[in-house]
């Protein structure tokens, strides 16, 4: 087995074992130091020693089992893998799940995934997306402030259990995309700059020091990022990456990290021989992420467009602070089906300037949009679902609104059965650093008018607890019928590609009012939906004869006109 440690500015370098035997290991002209020896094998722990400094966790280390200042260990990385074959839909068929592994299951690890897969088939999903399991500090968090990023949380069962949960879903399947964070690193256990100049002071990230993508040394600092990209994908078998905040990724080189990211998954994908997927998000409005490379754009695959998910909340809960302030509710739900970018060069009165781009050479499949996800909710201050801000009925039109959209839709884990439980920010860090986590919290909210003293503290346990899902929930019958619900509209996405990604220009807006209805066509369907407490009805022209598909509340198209009462939605094909 080999190990290779990039240290440039050290003069030797050791692996330290648990036995305090140190092995020295060989300088290159690259900066890089390299060892192969026959006492390299799995289970085997040690640390890294620079220039005879104290020993430091592997910045490559493929597993922690004892958190992030503690022994690197190295691994089998041999699997019986039962996917040969496998491939991941194109995007444009995907209906994508997000989900924390800590809070989806009672046993909060992989194995506890696997065995509640059944449930997410059965909704018919068929793309699962993992939040960050690279490891990262404490005994629970989002993962967002990981410092290994080779190492799979041990936690959550290791490498060994992610590979059972992604060969699981595999075999059921359904694809698998990772959460990962390329834009900083969390500061506790965070010993990559003693290695090399992995970070950079001439930038600032909301979360600290900036990745050194464009200064003196960070042709390494790029290759341990692109290296871990291929690692996920290829030794993991995932098929694809969701690339967190990359707006706050700080790159003036001629070819940005992003576009060598998309270039280094191309490649693999030609390689693997199956489809890799590269999502970003994104809140720039800006097109030239999933642009190709040859059009000057990075050549992602789609990226997160959260437009359609400020305008819906707004039209559900009438919120209006924060960024929330830019959008008008209903009038945007309706642009939203036309455009992921409401704002395409307007100005923003949130950021008091002019955002975004038209999204220009574009189709559906280049973006992903949701009713909730982790940031959206759990960046509340009492981290409440829409089940705990709107009505079950309103809920109902606008998961109707989400799946027969023409981008491709993201539920978060328990929105299909309206779950009660929050999902609330939490992590638990050393005590200095947990109480700058909390102050910082409570003054970020104060821009949305929340009372700090409402917001529960990020490091109690009890925050942590709160935001478990409970799966026994699902047989109550309120929930059990926005189950139904849901797995009726995934199917309906599924069975008829007419109501699945498509060119969003071509949606076709037949009637619509400020007072909160719309009937839209996509090709062979029509679509009403009415958020209003007034009925509607609306002329609609070449529709004499419809069937219906599925529908909820008081809905009827017939004779060339619909009809739509209060807080209802159907779906009729010709």
């Amino acid at each position: 087995m080999r190990r290779t440690v990039w240290a440039p500015r050290a003069g030797r370098a050791e692996l330290v074992l648990e036995d305090g035997e140190r092995l020295a290991m060989e300088r290159g002209e690259d900066g890089c130091f390299r060892l192969e020896s026959p006492r390299l094998v799995p289970g085997l722990r040690y640390r890294v020693s620079l220039d005879g400094g104290p020993g430091l966790p592997d910045p490559r280390s493929p597993h922690q089992p004892d958190g992030v200042e503690g022994a690197s260990e190295l691994i089998d990385e041999e699997f019986a893998w039962t996917d040969a074959g496998w491939s991941a839909p194109p995007l444009r068929e995907a209906i994508v799940y997000e989900l924390h592994v800590g809070t989806f299951s009672p046993e909060g690890t992989f194995d506890g995934v696997v065995r509640r897969l059944d449930h997410l088939t059965d909704l018919g999903v068929n793309a699962v997306e993992l939040m960050p399991v690279a490891e990262f500090p404490g005994r629970w968090g989002w993962g967002y402030d990981g410092v290994n990023l080779y190492a799979v949380r041990a936690a959550y069962g290791g490498p060994e259990g992610l590979r059972r949960l992604v060969d699981a879903c595999h075999r059921r399947g359904l694809a698998v995309i990772l959460d990962t964070v390329y834009n900083h690193l969390g500061p506790a256990g965070n010993h990559l700059g003693e290695f090399g100049p992995y970070f950079t002071d001439a930038y600032r990230t909301p979360w600290g020091s900036a990745v050194n993508f464009d200064g003196p040394g960070s042709d390494g600092v790029r290759d341990f990022v692109t290296g871990n990209a291929r690692r996920w994908l290829r030794d993991f078998h995932l098929d694809g990456l969701r690339l967190d905040a990359v707006h706050a990724i700080h790159d003036e080189t001629a070819r940005h990290i992003v576009e060598e990211l998309a270039a280094t998954v191309d490649a693999l994908e030609a390689e693997l021989g199956r489809r890799l997927w590269l999502i970003l998000e994104s809140d720039r409005n800006d097109p030239r992420g999933v642009w190709p490379r040859n059009r000057g754009g990075w050549g992602a695959t789609a990226q997160w467009a959260d437009d359609f998910h400020h305008a819906l909340h707004v039209a559900l809960t009438g919120e209006r602070s924060g960024y929330y302030a830019d959008f008008r509710g209903w009038p945007d739900v309706v642009r939203a089906l036309g455009s992921p970018h409401l704002y395409s060069g307007q100005h923003s009165a949130s950021r008091d300037r002019r955002h975004g781009r038209e999204p220009a050479g574009t189709v559906g499949e280049n973006f992903v949009v949701c009713l909730q996800n982790h940031d959206q909710v759990g960046n509340r201050a009492r981290g409440e679902r829409l089940s705990r801000l709107t009505t079950p009925s309103r809920l109902r039109v606008a998961a109707l609104l989400l799946l027969t959209s023409p981008y491709v839709p993201l539920l978060f884990a328990g929105e299909e059965w309206a779950a009660s439980t929050p999902f609330l920010y939490f992590s638990d860090h050393e005590p200095e650093l947990g109480r700058s986590v909390t102050q910082g919290r409570r003054a970020e909210f104060a821009g949305f008018g929340w009372d700090p003293a409402e917001i529960p503290d990020p490091q109690a346990e009890s925050t942590f607890i709160q935001s478990q899902l409970r799966w026994e929930e699902r047989d109550q019958p309120a929930h059990a019928a926005m189950l139904d619900w849901y797995r009726t509209l995934t199917r309906l996405r599924r069975d008829h590609p007419g109501l699945g990604c498509g060119d969003f220009r071509q949606s076709r807006v037949i009637g619509e009012a400020g007072s909160g209805w719309v009937v839209a066509e996509r090709g062979d369907h029509l679509i009403g939906a009415n958020l209003g407490a007034d009925p509607a009805d609306v002329e609609a022209p070449g529709w004499a004869a419809a069937r219906p598909l599925a529908s909820t509340g008081d809905a009827a198209c017939a004779g060339g006109r619909v009809r739509l009462g209060p807080e209802s939605a159907a779906i009729w094909s010709r």
